[in-house]
């Protein structure tokens, strides 16, 4: 299947329902959809499920989208940074739900969705509050703890190019969670500076083959 190039990126975002857990790409500022999420923004959802690596820097890309609330609980690594204020405030009035993944633990997660792996069982976080109330076990005489995959509806990531097949290259640290977010929602959605012809990227570089991607759209600027 070939992936969809979009007119806009409002048109990328189109379809997406109240409710849906939204996967965001992103390290910081790095490789975050920000014209992607200003779209969402746009389109309207509401009730979302985000997941990322952090909960919002300053008060552009997920931090906007937050402070639309239109997020009802964010799973992420990071909820706390010097610019994250926006998180910081709803969190403190009880207007946003947060679960804390420590960041090895969420990109395994989110690969064994892509891998259709049910559970598995790691020692990060094993006997503090982020096991509290997961099953453990001890394997190789260190405690474990069982954690699920987590699943998207929509994926929302950055590219810096992509073919005419969906084929994706990714530019430095803003690859981060982009590859295997593709493989773990039911609809992929990219942003990228620049679009070629198929054929035109070496199959030895593809990082996130096109199999993976169903909405591609230019824009002229981002992380």
């Amino acid at each position: 299947m070939t992936a969809r190039l979009c007119a806009d990126a409002d048109d990328a975002v189109a379809g997406v329902r109240d409710g849906s857990t939204v996967l965001v790409g992103g390290f910081g500022m790095a490789g975050m959809p920000v014209a992607l999420i200003d779209a969402l923004i746009r389109q309207g959802a509401k009730d979302l499920t985000v997941v990322s690596n952090n909960a919002g820097n300053g008060d552009t890309g997920l931090a906007a989208l937050l402070a639309e609330r239109r997020v009802r609980k964010v799973i992420c690594s990071f909820p706390r940074q010097a610019d994250s204020w926006v998180f910081d405030g709803l969190y403190r009035a009880g207007k946003v739900e947060l679960e804390v993944v420590p960041q090895g633990t969420l990109a395994e997660r989110l690969r064994a969705a892509g891998a259709g792996i049910g559970a598995f069982f790691c020692p990060t976080g094993a006997g503090t509050l982020l096991a509290e109330g997961k099953e453990t076990r001890e394997i190789n005489g260190r405690l474990h703890v069982l954690e699920y995959p987590i699943n998207g509806d929509v994926a929302l990531i950055s590219a810096q190019r992509a073919d005419g097949m969906g084929n994706l290259v990714y530019r430095k640290t803003a690859r981060n969670f982009g590859p295997v977010m593709a493989t773990a929602a039911t609809t992929v959605v990219v942003q990228v500076r620049e679009t070629v012809e198929t054929g035109a990227i070496d199959p030895e570089t593809v990082v996130t083959p096109g199999i993976y991607v169903d909405r591609v759209v230019k824009v002229a600027d981002h992380a």
